[in-house]
């Protein structure tokens, strides 16, 4: 198997939403995932997670926690490795005073609660890391 390619993505919540981006290009072309993308060499996770997040949609994380790893391997018909990625997922927070807008490799974003996130095409991950968020949220709210 090959050696995978860092890659990075950020999940921001507000208001009981999350922030999504459709993918404009392969492996995940027009799948809805969390803002991200390749670490740029010699960028730490944590920080490739805060800029993919910018880029694709202007808004601005801080205080990344990692959240999640994923070892997302895609195959052609022959079954040889087109793309290979460490997937590292980190929780950011961010100030809610800015609009999301579309930008990079991201063909459209926007805000989707947990049961619209269950209708759509998303990504490996991102119903897991939603519904998991979802229910340590409700856990928290209870105790």
């Amino acid at each position: 198997m090959s050696k995978p390619a860092p890659a990075s993505s950020a999940i921001v919540r507000r208001d009981g939403r999350y922030l999504l981006v459709r993918r404009l290009y392969p492996p995940a072309e027009n799948l809805y995932a969390f803002p991200g993308g390749r670490a740029e060499p010699g960028e730490s996770p944590a920080d490739a997670a805060i800029r993919e997040c910018l880029e694709e949609t202007g808004i601005v994380g801080t205080d990344p926690r990692l959240y999640a790893t994923y070892d997302l391997v895609t195959r052609n018909e022959a079954g040889e490795v087109t793309h290979h990625y460490f997937l590292s997922v980190f929780a950011l927070t961010e100030s809610g005073s800015t609009e999301a807008l579309a930008a990079d490799d991201a063909g459209e974003c926007g805000w989707y609660s947990l049961e619209e996130i269950r209708a759509m095409p998303v990504t490996e991950g991102v119903l897991e890391c939603v519904e998991r968020m979802e229910a340590e949220l409700l856990l928290e709210a209870e105790a």
